[in-house]
């Protein structure tokens, strides 16, 4: 009957530390595990589970040496091939972004082999900061072949990129491939996104595609990893034959 009512308590003390929760609000420190204890006459390793629990539900996080802190709720981002406003907006978050430079550079080996480009040939790169609700979400740095959009300005950054390419410059996004691995900030990424530079991060490098197939834009985000999720839909593989013709499945 032990491990029963151990679950109880955890149960209840979880319960009392959610009601703390809203009493708080978000970002807050909460009084120390010790402490806590005490005042509901729990034992301290009843309440280090209920922590526990809260942190892996993104309710609460532990920051080294300052305490334990209520959580902001995490901003969802799909990885798919709308615009950082468009999947924002469709969330219910305001969207913003602050443009921080916007020039002209040209393709080194690494930036023409993304954008299946001559090397040296003109490219736009600008760097944007991502907000969410007010609050920096990401560092987004995004190289297109000048020859695609001629005459970019930084008013062509206001609102939807994506809708801006489709609108003014006839280009319709369709497809791209994102690859996503931790990562941890620089120190200007870390002060613009108002984090440490211990704070890890996802990087995420894109590389997207119009109809015709052909190459837009080569970018590569820092997105903030206590206020971010990624959430990508797995899909089944589709079967092949032996030519490699793609045909239904029948499972």
């Amino acid at each position: 009957m032990a491990p029963i009512a151990l679950t109880d308590r955890v149960g209840e003390t979880r319960a009392r530390l959610l009601d703390l929760i809203q009493e708080v609000g978000t970002g807050e420190r909460i009084p120390a595990e010790r402490d806590l204890a005490r005042r509901w006459g729990v034992a301290r390793m009843t309440l280090r589970k209920a922590v526990d629990g809260l942190v892996l539900d993104g309710l609460l996080e532990r920051r080294q040496r300052q305490g334990t802190f209520t959580s902001r709720p995490r901003t969802p981002r799909h990885l798919t091939v709308a615009s950082f406003t468009e999947e924002m907006t469709r969330r219910g978050v305001k969207a913003s972004s602050e443009t921080l430079s916007l020039r002209r550079v040209r393709a080194t080996t690494t930036l023409a082999r993304q954008l299946r480009m001559p090397e040296g040939e003109p490219v736009i790169r600008f760097v944007r900061l991502r907000l969410g609700d007010g609050v920096p979400l990401a560092v987004e740095t995004n190289h297109v072949p000048e020859a695609l959009v001629p005459g970019m300005t930084e008013e062509d950054l206001e609102g939807s990129w994506y809708a801006r390419l489709a609108d003014h410059y006839g280009i319709h996004i369709i497809a791209g491939v994102a690859n996503v691995e931790a990562a941890m900030p620089d120190e200007r990424s870390a002060a613009l996104l108002g984090i440490t530079t211990a704070q890890p991060c996802f990087r995420v490098r894109t590389v997207v595609r119009d109809r015709s197939g052909q190459v837009v834009e080569y970018g590569e985000s820092i997105y903030r990893g206590d206020d971010f999720t990624l959430t990508v839909e797995l899909l089944p593989e589709p079967r092949r034959d032996p030519r490699g013709r793609a045909r239904p499945r029948t499972d």
